[in-house]
């Protein structure tokens, strides 16, 4: 496997053809995600061609939003099925790629351990401190490349249930996320109460 060949390769094309009102998903979400599977694969003991398997995940996994914004993994795994080839990849390996980049799609539902990983670290930023901008930009994402047109309260009321329903599949990043996760719910939730009572205080005028 020819990783290193095939990073530069994708990066140069996410770099030149990711459109630049993919304010969430751009380059730099695929680099953090590729630095979050780094961090947690070595907290979780992955190395050898399992670690490699799981870094190309990792890389390609946002690849479809070049050409459709919404389900696209499948774009993603076309992309990597027809370039994956010509690097030294085996059939059996890009399709437990593939099978990696399937599980992000939301609900996420990983089927082995390298899939725990990938599906945590692209959800990295909920237990981070910058969750508030990076919300921020995945609804300004969101309001100019798809249908849904959401408002500001409606969108940290979406937030809020997205927070309490999901759990990280890693020991090492429930460890490394659960604690600011549970900081950010407690801040999503007095940010709803404020927007209420200033639309109460705004009606009472």
């Amino acid at each position: 496997m020819k990783f290193s060949e095939v990073k530069e390769l994708v990066f140069r094309k996410l770099k030149k053809e990711l459109k630049p009102t993919l304010y969430y998903h751009n380059f730099q979400h695929t680099v953090d995600v590729c630095e979050s599977v780094d961090r947690l694969a070595d907290m979780e003991g992955v190395n050898g061609e399992n670690l490699m398997l799981l870094k190309t995940a990792a890389l390609f996994h946002d690849t479809g939003f070049i050409w459709r914004y919404e389900n696209n993994e499948e774009l993603a795994c076309n992309f990597a099925r027809e370039l994956l080839v010509g690097f030294d990849y085996k059939t059996n390996q890009i399709e437990h790629i593939c099978r990696m980049i399937m599980s992000t799609q939301i609900p996420q539902e990983p089927e082995d351990k390298l899939a725990m990983i990938l599906c945590d670290a692209d959800l990295d930023y909920m237990g981070r401190g910058d969750f508030f901008i990076t919300a921020l930009r995945l609804h300004r994402e969101w309001s100019e490349n798809s249908n849904m047109k959401i408002t500001f309260k409606d969108w940290y009321l979406k937030q809020q249930s997205f927070i309490i329903q999901h759990a990280f599949f890693t020991h090492s990043a429930r460890k490394l996320r659960d604690e600011k996760k549970a900081h950010n719910l407690t801040q999503v939730k007095e940010l709803l109460n404020l927007l209420d009572s200033t639309a109460g205080n705004q009606m009472g005028l």
